[in-house]
């Protein structure tokens, strides 16, 4: 349970005296809906095929759950994965508002060192990405858990399939934690942040976070985080080279501007 104010606790324990064992009420460590999912994430007692984070109020279209089981099932069994996709905003009454960002690059390791594309309530990902999360542990500093899933999937040499159909609708209102980020006074918060360093401390709790599976990152990926953590520290020119040469980028033309300025600005 995430430290919900409302009657969520209250409703879920009569879920529970109805259903019995299939559903188990845990207490989170209360530091953020991040530490809570988790702390979920890694305990051992859990066990399953497949995992999926359900967040807040969202509403999982009829067939999410099929159509991420499917492509998940196309993967070896040893292979992390993860599916993600694009979402349909509601508002508080369920009137449809827009969509999310639809975005076109391959999902990869150089794109999850500086932005998520997946929401975690469109994640899911099979045991082996479970167990790669699990060995991470719940102590690290992640920013957010799905863009930690995804940085841990796809630096580990998994497979990640972002799926253009929206699979969830995404409740908007005014108490979420995280929303519709589209919107140009979305991306004036976002620039500040930016500015205040908050960007930069970000990339730096989560290079220390990947160390820690540096032994399970594929040859490839171990070499792209050190010479991303060395070349961000760089004086200007060496850094915005490096950066250039090493090809992280954003997926659009909008966010690689913003990265571009992050580098000249030292805030990477």
């Amino acid at each position: 349970m995430m430290g919900s104010k409302d009657d969520t606790c209250a409703i879920l324990k009569r879920y529970r005296e109805e259903w019995g064992e299939r559903l188990s009420l845990l207490a989170g460590p209360g530091k953020g809906f991040a530490a809570n999912y988790l702390s979920l994430t890694c305990k051992s007692d859990i066990q399953a095929n497949y995992y999926a984070y359900a967040d807040q109020d969202d509403i999982w279209e009829a067939d999410k759950l099929e159509r991420s089981i499917r492509w998940l099932k196309s993967i070896p069994e040893d292979v992390p994965a993860l599916y993600c996709s694009r979402t349909r905003l509601i508002d508080a009454d369920g009137k449809q508002i827009g969509f999310s960002p639809l975005f076109s690059k391959p999902p990869g390791f150089l794109n999850a060192l500086v932005q998520n594309i997946g929401g975690g309530n469109t994640m899911v990902f099979n045991n082996a990405a479970r167990e790669l999360l699990r060995l991470a542990g719940e102590e690290i500093s992640a920013i957010t858990h799905d863009w930690w899933a995804y940085q841990v999937v796809t630096g580990c040499g998994g497979r990640v399939f972002y799926d253009s159909y929206p699979s969830l609708r995404y409740r908007q209102h005014a108490d979420n934690l995280v929303g519709m980020n589209n919107k140009w006074s979305s991306r004036f918060v976002r620039i500040r942040m930016m500015f205040q360093g908050r960007f930069k401390k970000w990339n730096d709790d989560h290079i220390k976070a990947l160390l820690k599976l540096e032994n399970k990152l594929t040859p490839k990926n171990r070499e792209i985080l050190h010479r991303f953590a060395l070349t961000r520290e760089k004086s200007l020119l060496p850094r915005l080279v490096g950066l250039a040469k090493l090809g992280i980028y954003r997926q659009t033309l909008l966010g690689n501007l913003g990265l571009i300025i992050a580098a000249i600005f030292k805030k990477i």
